[in-house]
């Protein structure tokens, strides 16, 4: 079981800070809360043609591009980057509950063939009802994972190449089927901590997501999935979702979280606190639990960092150390069953050179990854990155 390495395509902006540059209150309508935000940077086409380059160099396996108001589509964005790159994948985020599920299949289709087979989906359930609510949607938390249950059995009969039929409570559909079906079908990543989630996983996806808890409490969740998967019948693969903020020593890289909480004043995060607060979400609870809202103690496991979570919904830990250091965290986080490492720093063109030319050599060396075409260890480098030296970058990282 080789590590799969995933970037982070920031389609709703960029920045050297935590601090988002939209508001916390009233789902970030309003703006009397918002702290002032230096070096931000807008997610144009250029800059995250940059970051998809770069994640290609450095030999990313795929990006994942995320969805919801704040977010340029995900669809159109990611379609736009298949004609800069040439190898890398797409994970696209996509919520069921606003896309017909015989559309989104054949999406899927044409993307896969127009990308010439680099699409991979992850399905957003959804768990804030006032962002599902502007999209239309106004089922609760769990019949919003039952309809995402029935949207994957549709998606996944519309693929087998025939007229397929369904009756469901939310869906109903005569004949459904794309005329060419994707080739390859395009894995399906998922992630929810819920009880209403887990039989969704077992039931349909190929990949489990997690947000980055300790490794004891993804332990549990991996357990827990893989027992649900077994009863049906099924295997399905792991991942996590992490920021990272690594370095040529431990010092350097602790001193740059510490620079990000310095831009963090406390009404920020009390109005940021507030907000996640209110969010159905299970695994949202999770990290929020993680540091309780306070700044104290925020190595929660040795190198995991929750200070994201702060301020930031979603992913709200680091993996934070010397490139060692952090190699050393997802060997453990491996050895407990995880494959698909989903990362993501800031600003990402910059934190995407670092894991790139640290980690990832480091990762190389242990025998982690998949070897290359070329049949080097952990390929997809340019060969000046051959021996596990890292890249050289002109200017500095």
């Amino acid at each position: 079981m080789s590590v799969h390495l995933h970037w982070f395509l920031p389609t709703g902006g960029d920045g050297r800070t935590l601090v988002d540059r939209h508001a916390y209150t009233d789902g970030g309508v309003r703006r009397d809360r918002i702290t002032p935000v230096r070096g931000v940077r807008g997610p144009d086409i250029e800059y995250l043609a940059q970051i998809a380059k770069a994640a290609e160099q450095l030999g990313f396996e795929a990006v994942l591009t995320p969805t919801g108001t704040w977010c340029e589509d995900a669809w159109l964005t990611t379609t736009a980057l298949t004609q800069v790159t040439e190898r890398l994948k797409f994970l696209v985020a996509f919520r069921p509950g606003v896309i017909s599920p015989v559309l989104a299949a054949q999406m899927a289709a044409t993307y896969q063939r127009l990308s010439r087979g680099r699409l991979l989906l992850n399905v957003v359930t959804g768990g804030d009802s006032t962002e599902q609510k502007r999209f239309g949607d106004h089922l609760d938390h769990d019949r919003r994972y039952a309809r995402t249950d029935e949207f994957l059995q549709v998606v996944r009969g519309v693929w087998g190449g025939a007229p397929f039929d369904f009756q469901g409570e939310h869906y109903q559909v005569e004949g459904g089927l794309t005329a060419l079906p994707p080739d390859p079908l395009p894995q399906i990543f998922f992630g929810g901590s819920s009880a209403a989630a887990g039989p969704v996983a077992a039931r349909n996806v190929d990949v489990y997501l997690t947000w980055g808890e300790p490794p004891e409490q993804v332990r549990q969740k991996i357990d827990w999935i893989r027992g649900l998967a077994e009863r049906e019948g099924r295997t399905v693969r792991f991942g996590i979702r992490l920021h990272t903020i690594s370095r040529d020593t431990s010092k350097e890289a602790w001193a740059n979280a510490d620079r990000l909480l310095g831009d963090l004043d406390p009404d920020t995060v009390a109005a940021a606190q507030q907000a996640l607060g209110k969010s159905e979400s299970v695994g949202q609870q999770r990290m929020l639990a993680l540091h309780g809202g306070s700044r104290d103690k925020l190595e929660i496991s040795p190198n995991l960092w929750a200070g994201v979570g702060l301020v930031r919904g979603g992913a709200g830990t680091a993996l934070v150390g010397s490139h060692a250091q952090v190699a050393d965290r997802i060997e453990e986080y491996h050895a407990l069953g995880i494959e698909h490492f989903v990362l993501s720093g800031y600003p990402h063109l910059e934190e995407a050179y670092w894991f790139g030319e640290g980690v990832r050599p480091e990762l190389a060396a242990r025998g982690l990854l998949d070897a290359g075409p070329d049949g080097a260890q952990g390929g997809g480098l340019p060969a000046s990155a051959s021996g596990g030296a890292p890249l050289l970058v002109a200017g500095g990282r």
